[in-house]
């Protein structure tokens, strides 16, 4: 069979594909993460609580799609990014499960009695749902910078080295509070559109508290990308169109690697600097009456910008190795088949379209919608 777009080309489409979704369940999920985050210290009584869980009723369900689709484009696209980092994550994939499931179970259940205790039960429980999955997610992309200790064997099977709280270290915490912020602000600037006094000014203030801690630590980020932590290069000789086997390439550690592209092609500047100046934007916006809807417009550009900085520092890396740099997986050696590829972008291209209308569509229709009985 005869393909008439080039390995190489799939490859890097697909990796913009799948920064598509990343990005996209940022921007969708993220207010939802974020607005349960902000859940007991927004709200004061039951009434306000409840006025909250209304307004990201509609959405909530829905928006965990594109979470879906990225775990099923890591599965048939990059099949030894799934089975490494789900292997290697274990514990942290077991707690960010346990803390999403929390989610729909809370919103069943909260609303069966009217009990304070009860509620108070089920209200905790949708913070935990709203603010680990929003840590656990920023570590994990801080581990992905900074490289995971595992190996390939001869038969490519992925070992994990490390264990869990060596995820845990200063870097990836760093950025686990990133996207802790970044979600709280974007869940704030989300309320500041569908709630009203005393619960707007609240949202607003600590919305602009965590829009401008968030563009602080992404510069703080940044300094320790350049000099804090090594990052990882291909040497010269690697094939973008060879087979997929990582150990065929030879990676280096070296200081300063992470910002190597951003030295290359300086146009990728546009990553970070929409991240920090998103995130200010949003603190700005807040306080005025009149543009809270371009705050929610300015802190989606800054979710994007946050994504796409990390994704820009590690490409065409995937997931490095920091015990073992030759086992690193990149989007040239870790991909499926050329064919395999291929028939997955023409399905692509006929589903996409679908699931974005059909969710501008619902955005659109719901957009004054406050929910239902909670």
């Amino acid at each position: 069979m005869s393909i008439p777009v080039d390995y190489e080309t799939l490859r890097l489409i697909w990796w913009l594909l799948l920064g598509v979704l990343l990005i996209a369940f940022a921007v969708t999920d993220g207010f939802d993460l974020g607005v349960a985050t902000l859940l007991p210290f927004v709200a004061r009584s039951d009434a306000e609580r409840s006025e909250l869980i209304h307004s990201i009723e509609p959405f909530w369900e829905g928006n965990q799609v594109w979470f879906i689709l990225g775990g099923g484009v890591m599965f048939a696209a990059w099949p030894p990014l799934y089975a490494t980092a789900f292997s290697g994550f274990y514990i942290a994939m077991f707690l960010l499960l346990v803390a999403l499931i929390l989610r729909p179970v809370g919103f069943a259940f909260r609303a069966r009695f009217e009990h304070p205790g009860w509620r108070k039960l089920w209200d905790g429980a949708l913070f935990i749902g709203g603010a680990v999955p929003a840590l656990l997610f920023g570590a994990a992309f801080g581990n992905a910078l900074q490289g995971v200790p595992f190996h390939l064997e001869r038969t490519l099977l992925p070992v994990y080295e490390g264990t869990f709280f060596g995820l845990l270290t200063p870097f990836p915490l760093l950025i686990a509070l990133i996207s802790l912020a970044m979600l709280v602000m974007h869940g704030a600037a989300y309320l500041a559109n569908k709630i009203d006094a005393p619960l707007l000014q609240r949202a607003r203030n600590i919305g602009a508290g965590a829009a401008l801690i968030t563009a602080l630590l992404v510069i703080a980020a940044g300094f320790y990308a350049a000099f804090g932590i090594e990052g990882y290069r291909l040497a010269a000789g690697f094939d973008p169109a060879g087979p997929s086997n990582p150990l065929h390439n030879e990676v280096l550690r070296e200081s300063g690697a992470l910002l190597a592209n951003y030295h290359a092609h300086p146009w990728m500047w546009i990553a970070p600097i929409l991240a920090v100046g998103g995130a200010f934007a949003t603190a700005f916006l807040l306080y005025d009456d009149g543009n809270v809807r371009d705050a929610f417009i300015a802190s989606c550009a800054s979710l994007f910008g946050i994504v796409a900085t990390g994704g820009l520092a590690l490409f065409p890396f995937l997931l490095p190795s920091s015990s073992h740099p030759r086992s690193s997986l990149t989007i040239w050696d870790s991909s499926s088949s050329h064919l395999t590829l291929f028939i997955m972008l023409l399905v692509t291209l006929v589903f996409l379209p679908v699931i974005v209308a059909y969710t501008s569509w619902v955005f659109r229709v719901l957009r004054n919608s406050r929910g239902g009985n909670y």
